[in-house]
């Protein structure tokens, strides 16, 4: 089975490796020679053309890890069979939840602690905070496939603190960082929100096509974002101290030749270096000061 997305989830107590694929979600030891937990989609089995992914991976609260997974209403599909008489869902087909595993501090005992179903529509990525939060606003942030961002407080109980409605246009990446939520289209653009209001604060015509990777660098704020028209570039997030604005700074910019990016992460946390990755591409890029 193909995995989607692979990710570091680090804990306080442990690091775990944790993939997504066609399957279920799989967790790893920190070398990757031991599997912790396996966790099986609830999904029938598909038709090659409507393969089903479990999308979005962060660390959160401490001691817990969150998911995405892709659900049916009541069980149904739309090539299963008639559907049902009145379908939660508008369009007929299926919505995100998000799997919330308890981690223990070592050891296999990993818990589905809670899932959460606020989104209407398949979750694209997970974020956590990657700074100090504000008070009040929260420290997840979940998107979907129709550019719905749902903000969270993560606790025994997660609890939502509000939903930025989605304009029509898939939200495919989204990162958190100091209460500012970034997120970046399938249009090219990176809008920036206040994760305590859900305000919008800034908009970036960032790339020509699809953004499909955001990072951020937890000590300096700088964000990475990669897309399908071959560049990667490099801001600088900031608050105004005088007036709490959100300012963005255009800092760096890569052209990846004939390639169309679809990961891009910092190596470091100051965001020094960057590593790159593309379709069709059997390598990974990295990229440094001169």
């Amino acid at each position: 089975s193909v995995s989607p997305q692979a990710t570091w989830c680090e804990l306080p107590s442990r690091v775990l490796l944790v993939l997504t694929s066609q399957r279920g979600v799989q967790m790893y030891d920190a070398d990757g020679s031991t599997m912790v937990f396996w966790h099986a989609l609830d999904v029938p089995e598909l038709p090659a053309a409507h393969s089903v992914f479990a999308r979005g991976i962060a660390a959160a609260g401490g001691r817990f890890i969150c998911v995405g997974e892709p659900r049916a209403w009541a069980g149904w599909w739309p090539w299963a069979g008639p559907a049902p008489a009145d379908p939660p869902d508008p369009t007929g087909t299926s919505f995100g939840a998000v799997l919330v595993f308890d981690i223990p501090p070592k050891g296999t005992n990993v818990t589905l602690s809670e899932v959460l179903e606020q989104h209407r529509d398949p979750i694209t990525d997970i974020a956590a905070e990657q700074g100090q939060a504000p008070d009040g606003a929260g420290d997840l942030v979940t998107a979907d496939d129709s550019g719905t961002l749902c903000l969270w407080s993560s606790g025994e109980e997660f609890t939502l603190l509000g939903k930025i409605p989605g304009s029509g246009c898939t939200c495919s990446s989204v990162a958190l960082w100091n209460g500012i939520v970034a997120a970046g289209y399938g249009n090219g653009q990176i809008r920036l929100w206040e994760a305590g209001s859900g305000r919008i604060r800034a908009q970036v015509s960032a790339h020509a096509r699809w953004i499909y990777a955001l990072d951020l660098a937890p000590l300096t704020g700088k964000l990475l974002s990669g897309a399908e028209d071959s560049f990667v570039h490099v801001w600088k997030l900031s608050r105004n101290p005088d007036t709490d604005d959100i300012e963005v700074q255009h800092c760096h910019a890569e052209c990846v030749t004939d390639t169309q990016v679809c990961g891009a992460r910092f190596c470091d946390p100051a965001g020094d270096t960057f590593a790159v990755t593309g379709y069709d591409l059997s390598e990974i890029l990295c990229y440094g000061p001169a």
